[in-house]
């Protein structure tokens, strides 16, 4: 099932699944989503999202994937990056209410898994954000080889041949420029 990114948001109502059996399950698709990464992370185009939901005795199973990309700034050249970012998510989600009586149950037995609402319903956002977060680059590049900027004039290496001439050596060193290793030693 197909699901238009601007008519609904990523939180799917599940109550249907969790009334079948365990096995059952149901695939979604979300395209061009526009999703609150935070105040670090900016995404260049909308995410396309794709789900298999399982139920299981415990709850769901959610196995997805998401393609998007995250505009930024090179970490060599400075200039404008949009780095290409693609993330599963697998994650056993549980219910905040017991199925059969209704009951609260005890967020606490297992604090560290993603829990339904109340309602019933999977807030996939979140389990997309926190995936795409994890996996921004520590430094991004605006391509593969890029070379950065000159260290001495800070001239875009990229932009084609580049050099200085020699810088003046400090006179107490000029004896060393006739230093060579003795490979015999």
């Amino acid at each position: 099932m197909t699901v238009p990114a601007d008519e609904h948001p990523l939180v799917i109502n599940v109550a249907g699944l969790l009334g079948e059996v365990a096995g059952s399950s149901r695939d979604l698709a979300f395209a061009d989503v526009r999703l609150d990464l935070g105040e670090d992370l900016v995404q260049a185009a909308g995410a396309d999202v794709t789900a298999h939901l399982t139920r299981t005795n415990r709850g769901l199973v959610v196995q997805g994937r998401a393609h998007t990309s995250l505009a930024g700034t090179c970490s060599r050249c400075l200039k404008p990056a949009e780095t290409p970012i693609e993330v599963d998510v697998d994650e056993e989600v549980l219910p905040i209410l017991d199925l059969a009586t209704g009951a609260l149950l005890d967020p606490t037995v297992e604090p560290e898994v993603p829990r339904l609402s109340d309602h019933h319903e999977l807030d996939l956002e979140t389990l997309v954000r926190e995936a795409i977060q994890l996996a921004e680059p520590i430094a991004p590049l605006c391509r593969p080889g890029c070379k950065g900027l000159c260290p001495e004039c800070g001239a875009d290496l990229n932009a084609g041949p580049h050099g200085h001439a020699d810088a003046p050596v400090d006179p107490r060193l000029e004896a060393l420029r006739a230093f060579r290793v003795d490979e015999d030693a």
